[in-house]
């Protein structure tokens, strides 16, 4: 224990450089500031794409249907029959025929493409993604005929508000006595949603299933239905029942439906941690640059050491801890201010925006409105372990060497 206690005490005092040893002394200071900002940034990093994608896949399949049941044609028959055969199995929590349509939107003060879906009013109420995010008007007024439910980016971007108007126009034609003239109706907004995100935000609105089906000549027709299920990660099950218990239809779920978006994502994140531990695996090599400049520094301290009856394995040990130390601080550290920041980051994120005067994270680009973050527990514990164990490495081969120095090699020029 004595011997242990001295190994500590030797690695310690190497660790306190003096001013004549000005280059090893920076050197330690970037080896521990680089493992430091190395794993605080891979933490904050992986943090926040993880963030990114629950948040993305949260609002997915809170505002589709995990599994949707269409017509190859695009207009799918005997709808009613189909929902009552989908309601019957087991693992559905709710099923909602709808109509989709691309159209043209104008107002008083503006005029803008969207996306509008037919959908129940009861239908709507299953979706807590939009039911509770109204952030003007309400729900209850929404199965009224002619209403509307917008988003609030496209009620900004056409100024309107709860209870003005807003003309509808279809690509459809239809005859009139001036010819053939796109379809037009007018709808009233009776309510406003605000998702989080801005591509849903900026470009969709709700009719009623009714309005939708008679304003697109779809009075017997429905464009899918979509499937809700406890569990949208585990849809294997159920999307083989439907494909055997509709063969002549198309069934696919939200994660092929969002696969290329989906996949992008998880490789920027991989290619993100590959870059960022490469700052930890530099790092490395500096611990590795100042123990071989202490090493050198520090041979007749060997020498002296090794006289005085030292072992090999203790002048291992001595060198060993002072680049281990040099490690396992510069993981603690940043593990400490990683998980500070990935806690913090919209927060930060504001701050630096109001300092700055610019909107640093832009949702027309990153698509939600706010900086998200998610810290998983297992991938702090890779990080650290593959700091810890990339410094350890580094360590050994230095150590290695300062144990092989015989003493009268050491005091040959003393």
């Amino acid at each position: 224990m004595a011997l242990k206690s001295v190994e500590w005490f030797i690695a310690s005092r190497y660790l306190k450089l003096s001013r004549k040893q000005g280059v090893v002394a920076v050197i330690a200071g970037f080896s521990f500031l680089g493992i430091l900002l190395g794993v605080a940034t891979l933490i904050i990093v992986m943090s926040v794409m993880n963030g990114f994608r629950h948040e993305l896949v949260s609002r997915v399949i809170g505002f589709n249907g995990h599994i949707t049941v269409s017509q190859f044609s695009g207009k799918l028959q005997n709808a009613d029959e189909v929902v009552q055969k989908i309601r019957s199995l087991k693992g559905v929590t709710s099923c909602a025929p709808y109509v989709e349509r691309q159209v043209l939107l104008t107002a008083k003060n503006g005029a803008a493409g969207a996306l509008v879906r037919g959908i129940a009013q009861s239908d709507l109420f299953h979706r807590p993604l939009i039911a509770k995010n109204i952030v003007g008007g309400s729900l209850e007024n929404f199965g009224a005929p002619a209403t509307i439910l917008i988003g609030h980016k496209l009620a900004q971007k056409l100024q309107v508000s709860v209870g003005d108007k807003i003309k509808i126009l279809s690509p459809e034609s239809q005859p009139t006595l001036l010819g053939s003239l796109p379809k037009s109706r007018h709808f009233k907004v009776t309510a406003v949603f605000d998702s989080g995100m801005h591509e849903y935000d900026s470009a969709f609105i709700f009719i009623p299933l009714q309005d939708s089906q008679a304003f697109f000549s779809m009075e017997q027709t429905v464009s899918g239905i979509e499937v809700f299920v406890p569990n949208p990660e585990d849809l294997s099950s159920l999307k083989t029942t439907l494909l055997h218990l509709f063969p002549e239809l198309s069934v696919y779920d939200w994660q092929q439906a969002n696969q290329k978006f989906f996949s992008t994502i998880e490789v920027q994140r991989n290619v993100m941690f590959l870059i960022l531990m490469l700052i930890i695996v530099v790092a490395a090599f500096n611990i590795i640059s100042c123990l071989i400049m202490i090493v050198k520094d520090k041979t007749k301290d060997i020498a002296v050491m090794r006289t005085l009856g030292a072992s090999r394995q203790s002048i291992l040990k001595i060198f060993f801890l002072t680049g281990a130390s040099l490690g396992v601080a510069g993981t603690l550290g940043g593990t400490a201010l990683g998980l500070l920041f990935s806690y913090n980051i919209d927060h930060i994120r504001r701050f630096l925006e109001s300092l700055s005067g610019t909107n640093l994270f832009r949702a027309e680009i990153y698509f939600l409105s706010h900086l998200p973050s998610r810290t998983d527990v297992s991938e702090v514990a890779v990080v650290v372990v593959t700091a810890l164990f990339l410094s350890f490495l580094a360590t050994f081969y230095p150590a290695y060497q300062a144990c092989r120095i015989q003493p009268a090699e050491g005091l040959r020029y003393e």
